[in-house]
């Protein structure tokens, strides 16, 4: 089988298509990858093939200025939405060259190749992150799904329908018109979320899909820090800890709270503001450190809560404290505090030195309980092993 997966965004819009394709890959298939050119090494290193769609830019400093922009989560999120689904309308050509000649598009929560797919006849399998964004075909919609449709589907619609009329094709009321026939896969445990008896049978709840690490991919210097003390804490705030400018403030109120509270920390991001920041020397800054070796080193994440990070905490059997920015990233720190593997969250607009103080606070006061449950989803998740799951319902929709 020859696929190609098409995606947009910033890492984490990235990286879990990556563990897709590199699984595929292990099954005799070949996968491509087409996305920013400023992925191209991202994703080449995996072993996977490449192909750039869109513009030359730097889609962490791009989510970066458009977060400073805009301080409401909801506006931040959509005009983020508005900016790469322009990107997609304007690659559209080349999206349509690279799916001639392909056996199947997997077409990412994005839903970018399935307009060039329907056009050359070619098959899909669609990707959704979001149990939200399934439709909900045997009963009209509850009022939550209406609302993050009436905020979703009109910033995805417009770009899309502009495509579909270049191509005759026509123009959709939904975004919920150009899913797979076949199969969708939610990359999501079974033991996080829970399937509706609303959905059509063709969505699968397949498990997370992650990559451990061995630790010899931990710079020396890392290591070195690790076998000095006790596990430290890990700041790992994703794009959401890229910046367009020095924030210093920003990366204060997380060190003054850990100094505080007497923990040991690594930090991730914060690259223009660690170039001027003398950190204490029970901190260390590390670069891009793959998750999957770095977590299980750490005793707890704060972290943003986005999909990658929050699926990898629990893969990994570790403590979060929740920090979500945006609206997506709200509904993980609940699920995160609900299953009773991370504190209550601190979400960004409230963000002070007292409440990520108390926040790890309640982290040492409650950690056997917090680390048990973490142990035992992990077990749970590990055993749906979420990337197996995956391809087998994949090489069953192609043979359709």
């Amino acid at each position: 089988m020859d696929a190609i997966i098409f995606t947009m965004g910033t890492r984490g819009d990235v990286q879990p298509y990556i563990f897709l394709a590199q699984a595929l890959k292990e099954h005799g298939h070949r996968v491509t990858i087409g996305t920013h050119p400023c992925w191209k090494e991202l994703v080449e290193e995996s072993g996977t093939a490449f192909v750039p769609v869109g513009p030359e830019v730097d889609m962490e400093y791009e989510a970066a200025r458009i977060r400073g922009q805009a301080k409401n989560p909801a506006l931040s999120m959509l005009k983020t939405m508005q900016f790469v689904f322009k990107m997609i309308e304007g690659a559209s050509g080349e999206i349509l060259e690279q799916c001639r000649g392909r056996d199947l598009v997997i077409v990412s929560h994005s839903l970018m190749g399935a307009t060039e797919a329907e056009v050359l006849g070619v098959k899909t399998v669609n990707v959704v992150l979001q149990t939200q964004m399934i439709p909900q075909v045997k009963r009209k919609k509850r009022l939550k799904d209406k609302i993050a449709s009436a905020l979703i589907d009109p910033q995805m619609v417009r770009p899309y329908n502009k495509v579909r009329v270049k191509y005759g094709l026509p123009k959709l009321k939904s975004m919920d018109q150009v899913m797979s026939g076949s199969v969708t896969l939610i990359p999501i445990s079974r033991h996080v979320a829970t399937g509706s008896p609303d959905w059509s049978d063709k969505n699968k709840l397949v498990g997370y899909w992650y990559q451990e690490a061995p630790e010899a991919q931990l710079p020396e210097e890392l290591q070195s820090f690790l076998s000095a003390g006790e596990p430290p804490v890990l700041l790992a705030l994703g794009a959401m800890a890229f910046e367009t400018g020095e924030e210093r403030d920003k990366l204060e109120l997380f060190v003054r709270a850990l100094e505080q509270t007497g923990h040991r920390a690594l930090i991730q991001g914060f690259n223009k503001t660690l170039g001027n920041y003398p950190l204490p020397p029970t901190m260390l800054r590390v670069g891009a450190v793959p998750h999957g070796a770095l977590f299980p080193r750490c005793r707890a994440v704060i972290h943003h809560c986005g999909f990658g990070t929050a699926a990898m905490a629990m893969a990994c059997g570790i403590p979060s404290v929740p920090v979500p920015h945006v609206l997506d990233q709200m509904g993980f720190a609940q699920d995160l505090y609900r299953l009773g593997v991370g504190t209550k969250p601190v979400p960004a607009a409230k963000l002070s030195v007292e409440a990520i103080a108390a926040a790890l606070r309640e982290l040492d006061a409650n950690y056997e309980a917090l680390r048990a449950k973490a142990v035992k989803l992990a077990v749970d998740i590990r055993a749906e092993n979420g990337l197996e799951t995956a391809v087998a319902l994949i090489e069953a929709a192609q043979k359709e």
